[in-house]
């Protein structure tokens, strides 16, 4: 019964812990698990829009900063203003434009309507900045504002919320337009093109770069946000579904047992499916647990329908589930309007009583009434349809043992010698009247006029007690005329089964579970609609279809106002505030134990880091080999860089490729631990993160250190020899034909190594936060201390005119080196800690998903012993199914069932009541622990077949053939019961060993065709019902202590199976006349491959 609970606790765990948002393929395969269009809406209207907000709001900050930066440069430089009215003019105007957007973006409606149109005037406005940044403030040259485009570049992938082509097309735009621009305005002003055509193309790989790195940076964190947004929407969905589970739950349990006893067994169930041995029962001090109150001053009431065996004997399998579901329903109906609690239902035989949990003080008047009312609706029934029909009630009060006994099946019950008489009241009633004893008209205070009931007179029991009875005189028959006749259904010609089914119709009984898979409702509905008597089971159908239509909309309504809810509570901005999770500033968890488990979890996407990685190196390789001259140094520096990625790139890939490889040789096993290490461990993946960025930051600038001093000279313009001529403000300056414009460039290496640290997307953040401001602190110096003089020789070099003697801000290599890379720096940073805390996210919705998970199986476990405990595995799994209709009651008839009783006759004797044994608890509790025993049986592989009806008192009542095919070996289960029944006798030898009790089992054994079903909405109550089923009880209850009587039939087959059987003889059984039956020998067992199987 635990596999398919144990097998899903299996799928939500490994959906729980399935592939991390930036693992590129897991990420890719949860992304597109959003399907639902209105999710999707919402996804793109509401979460994209709320998460990008704020990188839009950093956007514009870092560049109203980048201006003020400028200003407070150029005015703290003494510059000359008009020399530069273009700047003065240009800067304050973009920072008043992006101030005036900064504000209209704060304001949360205009953001949402104008989200689109903002992201592109924030990057048309950076696109004319860099434009006007070009041709201001001194020359063009080759170099000019790459930075600023690559800036451009970058922000559009990854901070403005583009879609991914949209992206594409607008980097394209800004790289495409820079490289034709300066290609257009240089080619017009330079004799040469060969150094010109060296940096633009340089430009070009810069570009690339950027590019790449930003497609690549957008595309995970597209991935990241939807994969966060299904985990987020997965477990606001859980705690719903765990609403709904508890609810069935209840539902289920209530259905079973009163609630206070539910609660204790619900805690006790739970605490097994959670605990190490899952699945089976705790012994405490060597007994079970024993769930039985005492209650006094309650009625209890037996009622019993009159003529429905042989009403039974003439239905189809169909009509009597019918019958029973409609009559049974209905009598529970009129208990709840009488303060009354069904008990069980015994065949057609129901009982119930008042006065629980809670004390009533009318108790006796509630039963009394029900009685009256079940007499009246069973009337209204023979009159209706003619079939003679009637119930007999009997009610007596008293005190009551109730509770819960065994270990599977369990069933709300009631014991005690008032009990006992109440069910002889019934027995020795008449049809059709309440049938009461002397204690409970005392209690009923005159409110019923009574007539002498005789009792003695039917029942020995009450005869041998001396117990007064009387007969309860119904006040609606003294009123109603004599002449007054209900009308009867048009139909002598039909079945009486086929009248009772059509008549009882009209009463609508709810059906067994109906609202089991009642996922979507957010309120009860429930009841047919009936008009005139008439049933309206289509219209319902169609009214309940209609009605769960909206149920469902209202659903999807309240569990996006829920989603939206949760992202207010998640939205990137709320990280610079409190939480009760994750630390302000430094995104640790307040919860040690899980910062410890996300710093262990797995990236199998760290390969892909540092394949980026290198790709980056790569480029600033060959912007580099373009720009710089081809030195020994810078050959054998980039050959042994490239050497150790390519180490670094062969660990972390040759365990992928092993994996792929069916013939890979074990003596590389070594090699795939390596890798599997470095995907599972965070300290190698540090490492090597450390390495690869380091490497990658130092070889941006190394060979600045081995550059001859010379490499920049002036040649007096007379030279003409080897010279190239450059038309400068309408004069020709010279140039020696050595490269001389790499300076630039090694910057732009600068900032693309920082962008290489961002590559490592599940890196935490503080890491590359210190490696970054390392290398942003050491360039600095680099720029503006150690090799400040080879660039201020370098601006003196362009700007040697009359017009200009020194460059403006934007074009000063040291000004706007140091001001790029601070850019670059805050940009990376601000992006850094997003993914970290995306990243910590998402983690933490996968964390609480997976707990929820688990509390969710608990559940659903718990639903499925609950339902187990009623129904047999094969009809619970009909009920669980996810296709049954709930307008349909379970039935199935078998051809072939062994039925088993098996009572404990001498426990009635052994049961008293004193203060001694607690009024009889003592007693039940040694009745449970044998029950509880048999139970254990149950659970033997060679038991399997058994399934356990009910218990009634001591008897025990059990079927197989229930779920086996027809075949050659259809008799096989017959002898399988008797095997149980032998083991029923062994259990019951061993506990009066243990108890120093001498009980006797007797057990009566039939087989034959049978009808199962489930009755009963308010208890559901799985049963079989037949000819089969009364007679294997009669053989109980004539049988002998310490002997197995079956069946003369039943005995022809456990001959054949090897078993040995003696003729008792014929006995008379009420009801069926004289029988011949026989008792199977208890002193031996036979194995099943030493008889013949029955053709």
């Amino acid at each position: 019964m635990w596999q398919e609970a144990i097998r899903r606790k299996r799928y939500l765990l490994d959906r729980a812990g399935a592939p991390g948002v930036w693992d590129k393929t897991g990420a890719h395969g949860q992304a597109r698990g959003i399907r639902n269009k209105s999710q999707d809406g919402l996804y793109e209207s509401y979460y994209c829009m709320s998460q990008q907000h704020p990188l839009i709001v950093f956007l514009l900050l870092i560049v109203m900063g980048a201006c003020l930066a400028l200003l407070t440069v150029f005015f703290a430089s003494g510059l000359n203003i008009e020399d530069h009215v273009a700047f003065v003019i240009t800067v304050p105007t973009a920072l008043a434009i992006f101030l005036t957007v900064f504000v209209l973006v704060c304001i949360e409606s205009i953001f949402k309507k104008l989200l689109h149109l903002f992201s592109l005037l924030i990057w048309a406005c950076l696109v004319a900045m860099g434009y006007l940044f070009m041709f201001s403030g001194g020359i063009v040259c080759p170099w000019d504002q790459v930075s600023f485009f690559l800036f451009i570049v970058f922000v559009v992938y990854t901070m403005l919320p583009f879609s991914m082509r949209d992206a594409i097309i607008a980097s394209v735009v800004t790289s495409a337009s820079h490289t034709v621009v300066l290609i257009v305005c240089l080619s017009a002003k330079t004799s040469s093109m060969e150094p010109m055509v060296w940096q633009i193309l340089a430009n070009i790989i810069i570009f690339l770069c950027g590019n790449m790195a930003g497609a690549y940076h957008k595309h995970l964190m597209e991935l990241a946000l939807r994969q966060t947004y299904l985990d987020t929407c997965n477990c606001i969905k859980a705690p719903i579904k765990l609403e709904f589970e508890k609810q069935q739950q209840e539902r289920l349990l209530l259905s079973l047992l009163p609630a206070h006893i539910a609660r204790v067994m619900k805690a006790e169930i739970i605490q097994r499916l959670k605990g190490p041995n899952f699945g089976q029962m705790e012994n405490t001090n060597n007994f079970h647990n024993l769930y039985v109150q005492r209650h006094t001053n309650v009625s209890i009431l037996y009622a019993d329908i009159v003529g429905f065996t042989r009403l039974a004997s003439d239905c189809s399998p169909g009509e009597l589930v019918h019958m029973l579901n409609e009559l049974f329903g209905k009598f529970d109906q009129i208990a709840k309007e009488n303060e009354c609690m069904r008990i069980k239902i015994l065949g057609d035989c129901y009982y119930c009583v008042s006065g629980l949990p809670d004390s009533l003080p009318n108790h006796a008047k509630n039963c009394v009434k029900m009685g009256l009312d079940m007499c009246e609706a069973i009337k209204k029934v023979r009159d209706a349809t003619g079939v003679d029909i009637n119930m007999r009630v009997g009610v007596h009060s008293g005190n009551v043992l109730c509770g819960v006994i065994g270990l599977q099946k369990w069933q709300y019950d009631v014991w005690s010698h008032d009990v006992t008489l109440a069910n002889h009241m019934e027995a020795g009633g008449v049809p059709g009247r309440v049938h009461i004893t002397s204690v409970t008209l005392e209690h009923l205070n005159g409110a019923y006029k009574v007539e002498d009931g005789n009792g003695q007179d039917r029942d020995p029991y009450l005869k041998e007690h001396g117990v007064i009875t009387y007969l309860v005189i119904n006040p609606k028959v003294e009123r109603r005329s004599p002449q007054y006749h209900r009308p009867r259904l048009n139909g002598a010609k039909m079945r009486a089964s086929v009248r009772m089914t059509r008549y009882l119709e009209s009463w609508g009984a709810a059906k067994p579970f109906a609202n089991l898979h009642h996922r979507d409702s957010m309120t009860n509905e429930n009841g047919h609609i009936t008009t005139a008597g008439v049933p309206m089971g289509q219209y319902h159908f169609q009214r309940r279809s209609e009605r769960t239509k909206s149920q469902k909309k209202r659903f999807e309504e309240e569990l996006n106002e829920r989603i939206i809810r949760t992202f207010d509570g998640i939205n990137a901005q709320k990280q610079w505030l409190k939480s009760e999770d994750i630390q302000r500033i430094s995104l640790f968890f307040h919860n040690k134990t899980l910062e410890k488990e996300y710093r262990a979890t797995t990236l199998p996407a760290f390969k892909y880091y540092v394949t980026c990685a290198c790709l980056i190196f790569f480029c600033i390789f060959v912007v580099q080999i373009l720009v710089l001259p081809k030195t020994v140094v810078l050959g054998i520096s980039f050959g042994m860089a490239f050497l150790i990625l390519c180490v670094i790139l062969f660990v972390c890939f040759i365990g992928h490729f092993m994996q792929c490889s069916k013939s890979a040789s074990t003596s590389w096993l070594w090699l795939l631990r390596s890798s599997v290490i470095i995907a599972n461990k965070p300290w190698p993946r540090i490492t090597l993160t450390m390495t690869t960025t380091t490497l990658i930051l130092i070889m941006a600038v190394f060979n600045m250190f081995f550059l001859e001093e010379n490499m920049i000279s002036v040649v007096p313009a007379y030279n003409s020899s080897n010279e190239t001529y450059h038309l400068l403000n309408g004069q020709y300056i010279i140039l020696t034909d050595k490269n001389n414009f790499y300076l630039p460039y090694l910057i732009y290496s600068c900032i693309l190594g920082l962008i290489s640290c961002s590559v490592f997307l599940r890196i935490n953040y503080e890491l590359k936060m210190v490696i970054m401001l390392t290398a942003v602190v050491v360039y600095n110096i680099i720029i503006l201390q150690t090799h400040s003089s080879l660039l201020d020789e370098y601006s003196t070099f362009l700007y040697r005119t009359e017009i200009l003697d020194r460059p403006g801000v934007l074009k000063d290599l040291k000004t706007m080196g140091s001001i790029s890379l601070f850019i670059f720096f805050v940009t990376l940073l601000v992006l850094a800690r997003q993914n970290e805390y995306y990243c910590r996210l998402d983690f933490l919705w996968k964390n609480k998903f997976k707990k929820e998970c688990e509390e969710i199986e608990t559940m659903e476990n718990l639903n499925r012993v609950l339902l187990e405990n009623v129904l047999p595995a094969h009809v619970a799994e009909h009920f669980l199914a996810r296709n049954w209709k709930n307008e349909d009651l379970y039935h199935q008839s078998y051809d072939l069932v062994c039925v088993m009783f098996a009572s404990i006759p001498d426990f009635k004797e052994f049961y008293t009541e004193s203060d001694v044994n607690k009024e009889g608890l003592e007693c039940l509790r040694l009745l449970n622990e044998i029950i509880a025993d048999f139970d254990e049986l149950l659970s033997k592989p060679k038991f399997s077949g058994v399934e356990k009806i009910k218990t009634i008192g001591s008897t025990y009542m059990a079927a197989t053939g229930l779920n086996t095919a027809s075949g050659p070996e259809q008799y096989m289960h017959i002898g399988t019961m008797v095997e149980f029944a032998f083991a029923l006798v062994g259990k019951l030898d061993l506990i009066n060993k243990h108890s120093f009790n001498d009980f006797k089992l007797r057990v009566g054994i039939n087989h034959g065709p049978v009808i199962a079903g489930v009755i009963g909405a308010q208890k559901p109550q799985y049963d079989i019902w037949g000819n089969t089923v009364n007679v294997a009880s009669r053989m109980d209850s004539t049988g002998v202590l310490g002997k197995i009587q079956v069946t003369e039939e039943t005995s022809h087959i456990l001959l054949a199976l090897g078993y040995m059987c003696s003729c008792r003889g014929i006995i008379n059984v009420k009801g069926k006349g004289d029988l011949q039956t026989y008792f199977v020998h208890t002193e031996m067992t036979r194995s099943l491959s030493q008889g013949n199987v029955m053709p």
